[in-house]
């Protein structure tokens, strides 16, 4: 596959609407410090990651025993790996992470109707999954990190966008219990070609701001790159409605490419992706992510 699409979409520089969010240029100086062997994997080391990870998670608990939020202490799970998660995705700053345990838990509370029936059985997250929203790549980018891939247009309307979310955090919640994800964090991939207008209206702004508020300030997981490709103007506009929810940090990390993919490839290389994202493997099988789920529950 070529690694331009075809015409009628929109420019690989964001539109004003985009403003705030990075252009997908990049030095390639960044990449020499990787080793570039097939399938070879060396991470650069962990910042901010203390060598003695016991002490973090006794001060984390101690903080949550001493802490005035009686609901919270008296029911939030407190053993070493549920804490140490959310360590890692605060870089294991304990006042931070302690913020993030609360609004994980209170976040939950506040919005239950999200959780019920919470598994791969549930018909509307099944069909978010069969239709590979989202989809898990089996190969780690070149720094180590798990790749999600969301092709929109697989969307047919039938489920919420709420199912889709469902399904999102389902993936994220089994995907952030190995440590290895913890520590590298998460690259998503969005492609929306194809995606019609009149799939762009069930893009709800309400749900968009649920998912925003979830993902960024309430999820123990490090998002450490979003990408669009193939976004059409009304997709762009759409999205305009989540840039006021979003850290500045978050926007930093977002990269429009339209109908450029090798700007993609410049972040996430071709020998993990997917045929339809211009990559060397075969075409993404959702089945596969769905089966590995579903023998986890």
């Amino acid at each position: 596959m070529a690694a331009d699409r075809g015409v009628g979409l929109v420019n690989v520089h964001p539109g004003p609407e985009f403003s705030g969010i990075r252009k997908s240029t990049r030095s390639m100086a960044e990449y020499l410090q990787y080793e570039w062997r097939p399938q070879k994997i060396i991470p650069e080391p962990m910042k901010n990651e203390p060598i003695d990870k016991n002490t973090s998670i006794q001060g984390l608990r101690t903080i949550i025993q001493q802490s005035s939020d009686v609901e919270l202490k008296n029911n939030v799970q407190q053993d070493d790996k549920t804490l140490l998660k959310f360590l890692y995705a605060r870089k294991f700053n304990i006042p931070d992470t302690f913020l993030l345990l609360q609004n994980y838990y209170w976040y939950r509370k506040k919005n239950q109707m999200i959780f019920e029936n919470f598994n791969v059985e549930s018909a509307d997250i099944r069909n978010a999954l069969e239709s590979g929203l989202p989809g898990v790549l089996s190969s780690k980018d070149r720094k180590g990190r798990c790749v999600l891939i969301l092709n929109a247009t697989n969307w047919d309307c039938s489920y919420s966008l709420i199912s889709i979310y469902r399904s999102i955090l389902l993936s994220l919640e089994f995907l952030s219990n190995d440590i290895h994800n913890q520590a590298r964090g998460f690259v998503v991939i969005v492609d929306w070609t194809e995606f019609s207008f009149r799939q762009s209206t069930n893009l709800k702004p309400s749900i968009l701001k649920l998912m925003i508020e979830g993902l960024q300030d309430c999820f123990p997981a490090k998002f450490k790159g979003i990408h669009f490709i193939g976004q059409p103007w009304y997709v762009e506009a759409a999205l305009t409605i989540i840039k006021p929810f979003l850290k500045e940090k978050i926007k930093e990390r977002i990269f429009v490419h339209g109908n450029n993919l090798s700007t993609l490839h410049d972040y996430v290389h071709k020998d993990i992706l997917p045929a339809e994202l211009g990559g060397e493997q075969p075409s993404y099988n959702p089945e596969i992510w769905l089966k590995i789920l579903a023998e986890s529950t």
